[in-house]
């Protein structure tokens, strides 16, 4: 879905990222690869199969899109070292043409070797890209001039059917001066917002985006 953004064009994919046509560049926030692996590790019985498709479908959105750049709004690892790092890395060796980033979110908590291992670039707190100003928590305040754009709150908002029936579905959250994106890892959970009056809310569902207000 097209929407005007800060006065430019963003695609909002059903795969839960954004893309910024003029600058050819892929959004995504949430991944927390690992996260399966230290649950296991822990002894709390997660299915592994979520693994896989957390991977397939990063590999689905970077054969689609082809992006120059795809930038991870933080949490992209969960946390420390284990098998499942080296699967991420081989997936973005697989994209050579691609540069990745990274604003670092609380989750990441890698080294730096780490990183440079699979060629990320790494900003701690935030990164500019035009009009927008990129971070893993949401600012309290945008600079001015600019919007914010942010994962890390993994939205989503409760949808009643015609039987009173309800589902909390995950969305995109647009305010005056900042944007939420959802999560894009597959075993994240989901965080109900609430929407102002004057807040733009897009709920990804059967593999489509909407708007709901």
């Amino acid at each position: 879905m097209k929407i005007e953004l800060f006065e430019e064009v963003v695609h909002l994919l059903p795969l839960k990222a954004i893309l910024l046509p003029s600058h050819k560049a892929l959004l995504i926030a949430d991944l927390h690869f690992g996260k399966i692996n230290h649950f296991r590790k822990s002894g709390i019985p997660v299915p592994a199969r979520a693994n896989n498709k957390n991977t397939e479908t990063l590999i689905d959105l970077l054969n689609t899109i082809k992006p120059e750049r795809t930038i991870f709004l933080g949490d992209l690892f969960h946390s420390h070292y284990n098998e499942e790092w080296d699967v991420v890395g081989q997936v973005l060796k697989h994209f050579s043409l691609c540069r990745f980033e990274l604003v670092r979110g609380n989750h990441d908590i890698l080294s730096q070797r780490q990183y440079e291992r699979h060629r990320i670039t790494v900003y701690e707190e935030k990164l500019a890209l035009g009009k927008f100003v990129l971070t893993h928590q949401p600012l309290g305040n945008s600079p001015n001039g600019m919007y914010n754009l942010a994962g890390h709150l993994h939205p989503g908002v409760q949808m009643t059917g015609k039987g009173r029936q309800t589902i909390t579905l995950p969305c995109f959250s647009f305010g005056k001066s900042q944007g939420i994106l959802p999560a894009f890892g597959s075993f994240t959970g989901l965080a109900r917002v609430l929407p102002r009056k004057e807040d733009r809310i897009f709920v990804v569902a059967n593999n489509k985006v909407r708007q709901v207000n």
